[in-house]
């Protein structure tokens, strides 16, 4: 006589499932660090290969930094994405812009804002005078303090000081100068005084450039290229230990050095390692 073949009894799958649910806790975080071990592997390989674009640059301008679009006869810095060649311009033809975290840009081709912004968003899309059509936009954002601005001429825009300026990274500092860093601008002149956001989206208000910079893209981190052509993983309080001007003071008001306690910082970064 043939035996009725048994089925699971209800226990028995809630069992099996629960089981499931365990496994799935236990290894969900382990694969969420192994991708974004990937992302942030990804991301220093771009920084990288931005370094050998700028070092290529250096070569054939007598190893000086860009020093902005002069077709409006200021050479302040701004702009200086009109001095590379359209491919590199070009987001489209150019994927070394976006960091792999990227999720949308700041600005539509059509002009419209995109509402629907956070620090994974890319700058851009912009067009204009010397700009490849196909729009510039990226996760990316150069040391401003770095370009080669004349060192005398007209006041600069935001309080920058000529003098701090860089120009080139023939400097015995240059493994500890960013060059260029994740960031939400093409852009920046970070200053040791300016605060990290007050909320972690919102970085995107107002004109704080230190801000524009130190954004939690890699879980209290983010990757930053140096002006010895390094590129390297940078913790977030660590951004205000770095030499970005002449001037910069890297034991200022918010180091350890410079006597910062926890209760100094935003919510969203206090818990992250202090320099």
């Amino acid at each position: 006589m043939m035996s009725r073949r048994r089925g699971f009894t209800l226990i028995e799958l809630l069992v099996v499932i629960a089981i499931i649910a365990l496994l799935l806790s236990i290894l969900m975080p382990a694969m969420r660090k192994v991708k974004e071990q990937a992302n942030m592997i990804k991301c220093m390989a771009n920084l990288k290969q931005w370094n050998m674009i700028f070092a290529l640059y250096l070569q054939e301008n007598d190893g000086k930094f860009f020093s902005g679009d002069s077709s409006g006869g200021a050479n302040d810095g701004f702009w200086w994405i009109a001095q590379m060649q359209p491919k590199e311009q070009s987001r489209i033809q150019n994927d070394l812009w976006f960091c792999p975290k990227t999720k949308g840009t700041r600005q539509e081709a059509s002009g419209s804002v995109n509402q629907k912004t956070s620090i994974f968003t890319a700058w851009g899309i912009f067009t204009g005078s010397n700009i490849t059509p196909d729009g510039i936009a990226g996760s990316y954002g150069i040391n401003g303090w770095t370009l080669g601005v004349p060192a005398t001429g007209a006041a600069l825009s935001e309080g920058r000081t000529r003098a701090w300026h860089w120009r080139s990274p023939q400097v015995k500092e240059a493994a500890y100068i960013p060059l260029m860093a994740e960031a939400l601008r093409f852009d920046l002149w970070p200053l040791e005084n300016q605060a990290p956001a007050a909320s972690e989206e919102a970085e995107w208000s107002g004109t704080n450039h230190m801000a524009r910079t130190c954004i939690n893209r890699h879980i209290g981190h983010l990757n930053v290229a140096m002006c010895d052509f390094s590129a390297r993983k940078v913790g977030l309080k660590e951004l205000y230990t770095l030499k970005w001007h002449r001037n910069f003071n890297t034991r200022g008001q918010w180091t350890q050095a410079g006597g910062v306690t926890g209760e100094a910082w935003p919510d969203w970064i206090r818990p992250f390692k202090d320099y």
